[in-house]
């Protein structure tokens, strides 16, 4: 079976509108899909009284097989800040251990394409000691990086993928999302990404 995590070059760059549109294409193709988010920071009260982030309510809604919203994400923190503080502030502690054995329990159902949506950037805190790119080598998982197409996004996305290499995990892919509607160059800025990434370009996904 298929597995990728899916990482960002920063928060707020599209990483489950890439998931989402992934889910689908597969979905179109006739494949069983299923979409994982462990980690959600910010959410809101559901009338059962549980937390719900909205990444984690996409990815359920894009999925072929329909898990409860738990096993989609098992940890699910009020406030919309970095992990670690979101889940300090509520009073919990979490682990990589603990995130990833959440994953292996949902990883164990039979699809053909399973991917797991980050949290953040790469180098994104779970603890004081625990950063939650260790995650995804926990799990021996392949990555697909989402980058924020503005002004630095060339930084912002060699650097983060210099770290995945280093971290020993394989580049799958990486996808070009426009987050910002008045990009000067953008094409000129595909471009040096194609020609600097040291993987594929799955494609380039235009605003909205």
């Amino acid at each position: 079976m298929p597995r990728y995590f899916i990482a960002g070059t920063d928060t707020g760059v599209g990483k489950t509108h890439v998931t989402v549109a992934l889910l689908t294409a597969a979905r179109l193709a006739g494949y069983s899909t299923l979409g994982l988010k462990p980690l959600a920071a910010g959410c809101e009260q559901a009338a059962d009284g549980s937390w719900q982030n909205d990444d984690a309510l996409a990815l359920l809604a894009a999925s072929t097989v329909a898990p409860g919203y738990q096993e989609v994400n098992p940890v699910a923190l009020p406030e919309a800040c970095a992990p670690h503080i979101a889940a300090s502030l509520a009073g919990r502690r979490l682990s990589i251990a603990q995130l990833a054995g959440f994953c292996r329990g949902s990883l164990g159902r039979r699809v053909d394409l399973a991917l797991i949506e980050g949290a953040g950037g790469w180098r994104v805190p779970v603890g004081e000691r625990e950063l939650l790119s260790a995650l995804p080598r926990e799990l021996n998982l392949s990555v697909i990086l989402v980058v924020g197409m503005r002004l630095g996004c060339i930084n912002a996305a060699l650097l983060t993928a210099e770290a995945i290499l280093r971290d020993g995990l394989t580049l799958a892919g990486w996808v070009a999302n426009v987050i910002d509607p008045d990009m000067a160059r953008l094409d000129e800025n595909v471009q040096t990404l194609q020609q600097w990434l040291p993987a594929p370009c799955l494609g380039v996904l235009p605003w909205q």
